[in-house]
């Protein structure tokens, strides 16, 4: 059983190649892999660990594309379900010279979001060091919320080590309030939580990065850290023990496309801690590889593989532990 594993809805992302044109204009598009936790399972793999990647996907060219994908990079696929009676998810990408692109999905009803607990096989979790969760998957539907909590129940019955990143969605919820109160309750049992910064202020009411470490310290007796995400800036860590402190962003050259930074950043965080760095070093990794991962289209091109990591700190003076 490989030494990471997680779960959630992979999908394919038509990436607008006409620049500053809206999606309901735009004629030119290329395909490429996305979905937060495939973004990271790919990342985590491309870095040289062992990932298993729960998902199901429809039996549609979508699907196919997907699972040939995953495959061909190396994931363990066991547990990638392939179903006849649903589509797989996809969504459109704006192509923006500055800030955030416009998307648009279509992933209602997917084969992902009707993913139940009895359909994977969780016989073995033995060798499993971590897990990374995302507050994606539990959106999709009243079925995967489900199948979610009785799959983090079983990692904390088989002392996997998690990692909970918030991964907001407003539109996949019915309201804020079932939102909040779903993933702040969904955070108490990993002992990492990594929100953002904005993220903070809609779960916790505070842009103030110590209050939201706080508030996910205070309310969990398994939480041990938590790093709040400040974009550019870097991040912000706090431990149970009181430690705090502030690891700088690395400066991109260029800012291409800002989908999957997030997935990129905690890529960097949990890679690093499955190697057995200090969560300072981890945490300067995910800053790393959240730069990197601005400057390529598509959510996960710009995940580096060992090499392009080590170049990349060689190209920012980093003298810290790789």
């Amino acid at each position: 059983m490989p030494k990471f594993i997680t779960i959630g809805e992979p999908m394919a992302v038509m990436a607008s190649q006409d620049v500053d044109v809206s999606l309901e204009k735009a004629t030119h598009f290329k395909k490429y892999l996305a979905g937060a936790e495939f973004n990271v399972a790919i990342g985590i793999n491309r870095l040289g660990h062992s990932v298993s990647y729960i998902s199901k996907v429809g039996a549609d060219t979508l699907g196919r594309f997907i699972i040939d994908s995953a495959q061909e990079a190396g994931l363990d696929t066991r547990n990638l379900i392939c179903d006849e009676k649903f589509m797989t998810g996809v969504y459109l990408k704006q192509c923006v010279s500055t800030g955030d692109p416009v998307t648009s999905y279509f992933r209602k009803n997917s084969a992902a979001s009707n993913l139940k607990i009895d359909e994977i096989d969780l016989s073995d979790l033995a060798d499993v060091q971590m897990a990374h969760l995302s507050g994606i998957f539990p959106a999709l539907s009243d079925t995967t919320l489900d199948s979610f909590r009785a799959f983090n129940d079983k990692l904390q019955e088989n002392k996997v080590f998690t990692v909970f990143d918030p991964n907001l969605r407003p539109a996949l919820w019915k309201n804020k309030k079932e939102m909040v109160n779903a993933l702040n309750h969904l955070a108490k049992n990993s002992q990492i939580v990594l929100p953002g910064i904005n993220e903070g202020e809609i779960l916790v009411g505070s842009r103030d990065p110590e209050t939201i470490a706080d508030f996910y310290l205070n309310q969990s007796n398994l939480t041990e850290s938590v790093v709040v995400k400040l974009g550019a800036d870097g991040a912000f860590v706090k431990t149970k023990n009181a430690t705090a402190y502030t690891i700088p962003g690395f400066k991109a050259n260029q800012v291409v496309d800002t989908v999957g930074a997030g997935d990129g950043f905690a890529v960097g965080l949990e890679s690093a801690l499955l190697e057995g760095k200090t969560l300072e070093v981890a945490v300067y990794r995910a800053c790393a590889i959240g730069a990197l991962a601005v400057q390529s289209t598509g959510d996960s091109e710009g995940y580096p593989d060992r090499e392009q990591l080590i170049q990349f700190y060689k190209s920012h003076n980093y003298q810290g532990d790789l």
